[in-house]
């Protein structure tokens, strides 16, 4: 049977009313395999999301989906008494016998959720309004689960964000050189080892664990279609307990930088300090009220620290011989490295505006 044949089977096990009408892949994700499944429902149809797990990357799906059951249920609390708050929080449809996900006979994890209609992701910023809007929902996401009761949620990819971790992996794929490859990437090398002390700076500072999103590209966020709202954080996948300061230097990370992340022409890789200014003051609008001033003093760091680390996990994959990250050239995971420490400099060479605008929105 064919994953899309399949995957019509599988829409029928959650508790859907009507007949299935079509089910079609859907989005640009390449870690979930993600489907629209169309319900006949009266004299109209519905639609929903049906996705299979990527359980080579998320080695236990049940705890993986517990956190995102326990994260949509409170929200969807704090969001009651929002006239709009089914378009504001992604709600889980259960199985018909009563599950948060379907389990196939081939060992496959699935789920199902209620796909929001007049909203939607943008691969790529688009404005400074737009950049604005989507660090304010992360920026509530974050405010609004800054109460969720214990159990602390479980982690669904330990030390996803540990970045002197990341350093060591890197020092490992040195060290070994599988590939034979360190020739070729002596300047990155190079930079990465003179700058091994940015990867501590956020663990430490001390600052507080939170339930955070730790994957805060800009796709991550649906913008309403009529008004451009950032309305409903969405691929709920790896939040879990972290640091907050992880989305923000994701945030500035991807979406600063008009580059592409594997391009080869240094001289378009640079951060956009209008992008920056927009994504401080969304994010601070919402979630500014939460942070401790420890936090808030670690903004700009935020952005170099991640930016870092994700340099050193592409250099490290080229040194293995690209092993994790996938590529369809040769030296794309060093062209991506080469990104990533230009977007450094580029921050480091405005390091002191950045910080003066985030003192100055901090006082707010």
């Amino acid at each position: 049977m064919t994953i899309h044949l399949h995957a019509t089977e599988v829409a029928r096990q959650f508790a859907i009313d009507g007949e299935v009408v079509s089910v079609t892949p859907y989005g640009s994700g390449h870690i979930n395999d993600t489907y629209c499944a169309v319900f006949r429902q009266g004299n109209g149809s519905v639609r929903f999301i049906v996705q299979r797990i990527n359980t080579g990357i998320f080695h236990d799906p049940s705890a993986l989906m517990e956190n995102i059951s326990r994260v949509t249920s409170h929200l969807a609390f704090k969001l009651r008494a929002e006239p709009d708050r089914d378009r504001r929080v992604l709600a889980l449809i259960p199985t018909r016998d009563g599950r948060a996900w379907h389990e196939d006979a081939e060992g496959g994890w699935w789920r199902a959720y209620r796909l929001i209609e007049g909203a939607r992701s943008y691969d790529a910023v688009e404005s400074t309004e737009q950049a604005y809007q989507a660090a304010r929902a992360f920026g509530r996401f974050q405010q609004l689960l800054s109460d969720l009761p214990a159990p602390r949620l479980q982690d669904t990819i330990p030390d996803f964000h540990n970045t002197p971790k990341r350093f060591a992996a890197f020092d490992q794929a040195l060290a070994a050189d599988v590939a034979g490859r360190a020739s070729n990437a002596q300047a990155e090398i190079e930079f990465a080892l003179a700058h091994k002390g940015i990867a501590s700076v956020l663990l430490d500072a001390q600052l507080p664990e939170r339930v955070t999103h730790n994957d805060t590209k800009f796709n991550n966020v649906l913008l309403d279609d009529e008004t451009g709202e950032g309305i409903c954080v969405i691929d709920l996948d790896t939040v879990m307990p972290g640091l907050a300061l992880y989305d923000v230097g994701d945030m500035v990370r991807t979406t600063t930088c008009p580059a592409a992340e594997d391009e080869q022409d240094l001289s378009k890789v640079a951060m956009q300090f209008p992008m920056f200014e927009a994504l401080v003051r969304g994010y601070l609008s919402t979630a500014g009220g939460f942070l401790t001033e420890a936090e808030k003093r670690h903004l700009v760091d935020a952005g170099k620290v991640i930016t870092f680390e994700q340099g050193i996990r592409f250099l490290g994959d080229y040194l293995a011989g690209d092993t994790y990250y996938k590529v369809h050239r040769e030296g794309q995971n060093l062209d991506r490295c080469r990104t990533q420490f230009k977007l450094i400099e580029s921050m480091e060479a405005q390091e002191d505006a950045m910080n003066r605008l985030v003192i100055e929105l901090a006082r707010r």
